[in-house]
């Protein structure tokens, strides 16, 4: 696996799907190129906290690190919750999507968006 982590530890991984589906998704948003991927945390969702994505740039307290050429961008408080978390992406009619497995949530609700730390 290709992987660079710099500033920090990395909070999160990307598979390879993931990787190549942020870089699909990159190339058909001209305005995003030069951007990473930021995956953060917030409070909302069904089960107290919610996962999102962005196209972002990087913030100089950020945690960043690159999967198969996609750079991640997490900044310090998402990182205390999504430390050791593996995003996946299944391309299926039915449960596709972006996947996060996160060891650190002590439930999740039926939609994968959001969990409870």
């Amino acid at each position: 696996m290709s992987t660079t982590a710099t500033e920090n530890e990395s909070a999160v991984s990307l598979t390879e799907s993931a990787a190549n589906e942020v870089k699909s998704m990159l190339a058909k948003e001209p305005d995003s190129a030069g951007k990473g991927l930021r995956i953060y945390v917030e409070a909302g969702g069904c089960s107290g906290m919610q996962y999102g994505m962005v196209f972002d740039e990087k913030r100089d307290d950020d945690c960043v690190s690159e999967f198969f050429g996609v750079s991640v961008l997490t900044d310090p408080f998402s990182a205390n919750y999504l430390r050791g978390s593996i995003i996946d992406f299944k391309d299926e009619l039915t449960g596709g999507g972006f996947k996060i497995s996160n060891p650190n949530a002590r439930q999740s609700c039926g939609c994968g968006k959001s969990f409870e730390a």
